[in-house]
């Protein structure tokens, strides 16, 4: 018979393939507050969920702040003014995901982390979650934000220096958002860039990788 942790798992990887987010997000919630650290696939499968939750939300607010951008640019304020609330409306939809995400890494899946790989990966989605208050978010809260997210890259990356190898897939995604951060929301100029990040910054140019 399965175990509970078991059966949670299997229906989080239906609700995958059923692309039933909100409720994969449920259920591995439900796993990483079982306790112990979570296997690799149960990390990748809670990863997964709630990407797919914020990742909808964060572009549907893309679209609806550039449709807002042209309103205002023709001067439609009764337009401009049902737009706004409604961007208010998925700003704080996606607020409350990012500090579920948020609370389930700081109460459970960061205390558990035992290997240098899974704390990397947890303070590196801390990192990056936070990042995604930033970017709707606006003066003092969008500074805070922004500054939470550089103190979490920071500790995935001190790990990350003597744990995993610099060719480590989760350290490179770790080096690429925290340069995402440097000069988007923290608005570091480029000659400001320490030298390990002004070097990846080329080697993704040159790739033609988005930043």
């Amino acid at each position: 018979m399965a175990t509970e942790r078991e059966s949670k798992t299997f229906l989080a990887r239906l609700c995958e393939q059923a692309e039933r987010y909100d409720e994969m997000v449920t259920y591995m919630k439900e796993v990483a507050k079982l306790g112990g650290e979570l296997t690799v696939d149960e990390r990748n499968l809670l990863s997964v969920a709630y990407k797919n939750v914020v990742g909808t939300r964060r572009a549907s607010w893309r679209i609806i702040s550039s449709i807002e951008q042209k309103e205002e640019s023709k001067g439609s304020d009764k337009h401009v003014s049902t737009i706004k609330d409604y961007r208010n409306k998925i700003e704080t939809e996606l607020e409350k995901v990012c500090q579920d995400v948020l609370d389930v890494l700081d109460d459970f899946l960061i205390p558990n982390a035992a290997t240098g790989e899974s704390k990397v990966f947890y303070h590196k989605m801390k990192g990056d979650y936070h990042r995604y208050l930033a970017e709707f978010a606006s003066g003092e809260k969008r500074k805070g934000a922004a500054t939470a997210a550089h103190d979490a890259y920071k500790s995935a990356t001190d790990v990350a220096q003597t744990e995993l190898t610099p060719t480590h897939p989760i350290r490179l995604g770790l080096a690429l958002n925290f340069l995402r951060l440097l000069l988007r929301d923290l608005e570091l100029p480029r000659p400001c860039l320490p030298p390990r990040e002004a070097g990846l910054r080329r080697c993704y140019c040159r790739a033609r990788l988005p930043l």
